[in-house]
């Protein structure tokens, strides 16, 4: 995942209105003190210069085909902020012809664009009061703004009682989590294992009951009680309704005088989702144009494709000296360009990251991998003509198809054999400063830049090309010996250069995705080239490398492994590729172990998931789904239908079994996250775009609370409750192409689970 953060005010942005505040002292936490001057809008005033007032209140007439939300505002400036104080910023707003959504904004306009309130309020024809309190992290001096451009059409906003003071009473954030019965809301298999979680005040068994879509009682039982749960800080119940069998839709359940989210029963409930978890890859794609029929409602032009005005990614160059000194330590630079077109953009950025890349590429090879292997795996699932890809019909299955177009561009990150660093791969390429939230990738005129290339990034490429060329061989040999060449040449650059990091400073205008322990990454690549090839020197490294002797419980922490963290996905596939790897039998054996851990975990929480650190991570979805693979490998493995109980039962959460009752998957269940952080899909701000598309998955939880919007409306949170579904949130609400990853490989063996008993 890329960490997005979006710039808001930036020197040099446009102001359409807006003075500078008289200078003021520091505040006392006790006095409550209006900061803006003139927000009545009554004559006499000259706060906002030649402003256009009418009866009392400021009228913009917005012009359309404005590019950022800052390129119109109504701003005021050196406002006084101070650590640890609150504030209630209000005013009374419309907007005409159409309701339109703008940004209400209290940040320092410059570097490092320190923010204090980022909120997104939609306006209507109707005036409306709008408030919002919070508490500011840092002192500074303050730009107070309504940014109202980027609209694509002409419209007129108004305001009045324009204000932000001091010494507020914080309001707490509250949000509407519906019936305390939690329910998965897409649904659970006729034979599956079915488990829901009450919320309730009680201590002493509940009587529940299953209600059919008439209403008619079905089943019946006695609630579990688990005490107070501490990922979530509730005192809840278990409910089991294992023994309803009988497919159908609209089911519910009925507990301390609670009805939750209606639910089905049906062999099919995953089956859509193993389609729409990889669609989402198709719509991220950058350097070609979405096509509509393929994806409704999510056509654009090509991103990024060197057309005006976006500079492209087809002749790249590397990051300025200048630049690379204050992330590096030391200048670097180089004096070739690259071709980097094409991939998929990262996350709610227009980033492209080796590092991400090659996991998530990695696990959709996975995916086909296992469908082409494992028992019960319906093998032409992912085949040519089942998902909606440009290239289907060509013969190739269809998640192969896409996996290249990302494969591809990883190849084309590699350094050419005539330039220092021969081989190794470029961490990443992204806009030189962070863009707008949203931005279409085809009108972004920021320049583009390569990154010095690292160890992680190259060893992402050898494992992620070797594991490619092995699968491709049969569709076409060509490219496989492409992909094989690529992998070989990076592996002997990072045995060359086992120690070039990337810096976590390095995060202007993209993520840094920093990591200054590539061990993990050794032992992935050494066993994705040896699977492939089956030759001595990546052997002798797979079993020299210290993750290969590491216990289970390290190699499959139940923290989850990430793109940080991959020495997982090396072990996961020496078990379950056939190979003549030695102590075969140890490794599979291994695997097990891990997934046993996370099946006592899991067995543990009153919400079925096999997940519940302390501090619950940033992408917390992924890591639940990462820890679902482990034990969805252990079944494939060895058949125990414990560990698939536990796959299908740890879905559950993610489909609205949570503390929020709300499925982190967009549009599957009654109520699902929609407003993920993405310059893409900008519903929330833009009228004019769309939602995430169908089988985009939310990162989840984050007890970190990195964005203002988090702090503000989350402080103090607990484990699973650490989430809102905010587009400025983008440290809980991101979209990433590492987290749909593993919910495709997860969709996709759930899917074949289907008449499970």
């Amino acid at each position: 995942m890329a960490r997005s953060v979006g710039r808001g005010l930036r020197s040099g942005w446009s102001v359409l209105l807006g003075c500078a505040a008289l200078s003021q002292a520091p505040l006392a936490a006790a006095q409550t003190v209006e900061l803006i001057t003139g927000g009545d809008f009554e004559p006499p005033q000259t706060a906002w210069g030649n402003a256009p007032l009418a009866d009392g209140r400021l009228c913009v007439d917005v012009p359309g085909g404005t590019v950022n939300p800052w390129d119109v505002a109504v701003s005021q400036a050196n406002v006084p902020i101070v650590a640890g104080e609150t504030y209630e910023f209000s005013f009374d707003a419309l907007s005409a012809p159409r309701s339109v959504t703008v940004r209400a904004l209290v940040q320092l306009p410059a570097a490092p664009y320190t923010t204090a309130l980022d909120r997104n309020p939609v306006l209507s024809g109707e005036s409306q009061h709008y408030s919002y309190t919070f508490r500011a992290g840092a002192s500074f001096s303050a730009a107070v703004s309504l940014q109202i451009g980027g609209a694509s059409q002409p419209w007129q906003f108004c305001v009045d009682n324009l204000s932000l003071k001091s010494g507020a009473v914080l309001v707490p954030y509250a949000p509407n989590t519906g019936p305390r019965v939690r329910v998965n809301q897409v649904g659970y298999f006729p034979f599956g294992p079915k488990g829901a979680t009450l919320v309730t005040a009680s201590t002493t068994p509940l009587s529940f009951r299953v209600l059919g879509a008439g209403g008619a009682s079905v089943g019946s039982g006695q609630s579990i009680p688990r005490g107070v749960d501490p990922t979530s800080g509730l005192n809840v119940h278990e409910l089991r309704f294992d023994r309803v069998h009988d497919a159908g839709r609209g089911y519910r359940l009925e507990a301390d005088g609670e009805l939750s989210h209606p639910f089905d029963i049906s062999d099919d409930v995953y089956e859509s989702l193993r389609r729409d978890s990889l669609l989402f890859f198709y719509t991220q794609r950058s350097g070609i144009a979405i096509d509509g029929k393929l994806a409704p409602g999510y056509a654009r032009a090509a991103g990024h494709a060197g057309l005006a005005p976006n500079l492209g990614d087809t002749d790249v160059p590397c990051q300025a000296a200048a630049s690379s000194q204050r992330a590096y330590g030391q200048p670097w630079t180089c004096d070739y360009t690259l071709n980097a077109a094409g991939g998929w953009y990262d996350a709610g950025d227009h980033g492209k990251y080796v590092v991400n890349g090659g996991i998530s590429v990695a696990q959709l090879l996975s995916t086909y991998e296992r469908s082409q292997s494992a028992a019960g795996a319906k093998r032409y699932a992912l085949g040519d003509g089942r998902l909606r890809v440009p290239e289907r019909g060509n013969g190739v299955p269809d998640i192969l198809d896409e996996a290249r177009w990302e494969l591809e561009w990883l190849l084309s990150m590699q350094v050419p054999a005539d330039q220092p660093l021969a081989g190794m791969a470029h961490h990443k390429l992204h806009d030189n400063q962070w863009t707008a939230l949203p931005f279409d990738p085809a009108l972004d005129p920021m320049p583009r830049e390569l990154h010095r290339p690292s160890t992680a990034a190259t060893l992402n490429l050898a494992a992620a090309a070797a594991q490619g060329a092995r699968l491709y061989g049969r569709h076409d040999p060509a490219f496989a010996e492409r992909l094989l060449s690529s992998a070989r040449r990076a592996w002997d650059a990072a045995q060359l250069n086992p120690a070039l990091y990337a810096p976590g400073a390095d995060g202007t205008g993209g993520g840094s995705y920093s990591d200054n322990d590539v061990s993990d990454e050794f032992y992935w690549a050494a066993a994705e080239l040896y699977l492939t090839t089956g030759e001595q020197p990546y052997l002798d490294a797979v079993l020299g490398s210290p993750h290969h002797t590491s216990a289970p419980s390290v190699i499959f922490d139940p923290a989850g492994f990430s793109w940080g963290r991959v020495a997982a996905l090396g072990r996961l596939d020496l078990a379950s590729v056939k190979s003549q790897v030695p102590g075969g039998r140890a490794i599979r054996r291994s695997v097990l172990e891990g997934a046993d851990a996370l099946l006592t975990l899991a067995e543990a929480q009153a919400w079925g998931q096999p997940y519940a650190p302390p501090a619950w991570v940033w992408g917390s979805s992924s890591q639940i789904l990462n820890n679902l693979i482990v034990l969805a490998s252990a079944y494939d493995l060895s058949g125990d239908r414990r560990y698939q109980r536990a796959v299908i039962e740890g879905a559950d959460f993610l489909f609205g079994r949570n503390a929020l009752n709300l499925s982190y998957v967009t549009g599957y269940g009654d109520v699902y996250a929609q407003n993920q952080h993405s310059r893409l899909y900008g519903a929330q701000l833009n009228g004019e775009l769309p939602h995430p598309p169908l089988g985009s998955l939310a990162g989840g939880p984050n007890s970190g609370l990195q964005d203002p919007v988090a702090r503000d409306l989350l402080a103090g949170c607990v484990g699973q409750r650490c989430y809102v579904d905010d587009i400025n949130s983008f440290s809980t609400n991101e979209i990433a192409i590492n987290w749909n990853a593993p919910l495709a490989w997860v969709a996709s063996f759930l899917a074949d689970q289907a008449g499970c008993r």
